[in-house]
């Protein structure tokens, strides 16, 4: 039981950081630089490792967390320097300085530069941003079953 509390308490961290994230994302309408963007310019990604991480945990297994390491290895690099190519196409000047002051993945300690925009929830619902909550919810109660069972 400890290790599903350990995991959830990981995994709402990420849930943490990407709805924040997801509060600052207006998608293909604005370059997102400020709250979590202003340190990483990846923080929906890096807050789905954490959850991943917060379900490896949970799942105290050892096959679990290293299928998703592998997944998360081989296919998210791939997908930032995707998506990276796609804002710098759309955003140009905009994005290469950016990019120059924030870091891919792993956050700066400090903001890039200040911003006046806040969280918005209605920005955070139309990135369904509560969908990963629902998913979450729903591992952790399999897992809490399976533990259940094997009891």
């Amino acid at each position: 039981m400890k290790w599903l509390l350990w995991g959830a308490c990981i995994a709402a961290c990420g849930l943490v950081l990407r709805g924040y994230a997801a509060g600052h994302l207006r998608k293909h309408k604005q370059l997102a630089v400020s709250g979590p963007y202003a340190f990483t310019r990846n923080p929906l990604y890096l807050g789905s490792i954490l959850l991943a991480a917060g379900f490896s945990v949970a799942s105290h297994s050892w096959v679990s967390t290293l299928l998703l390491a592998a997944y998360l290895a081989i296919f998210y690099p791939a997908v930032i320097r995707r998506e990276q190519t796609e804002l710098k196409a759309l955003y140009g000047a905009a994005f290469v300085e950016y990019a120059a002051q924030v870091p891919a993945f792993w956050p700066r300690l400090s903001p890039a530069t200040p911003s006046t925009e806040h969280f918005s929830w209605p920005l955070y619902r139309q990135n369904r941003e509560y969908e990963a909550t629902i998913g979450l919810a729903v591992a952790m109660a399999i897992l809490w079953a399976l533990m259940l069972w094997r009891r």
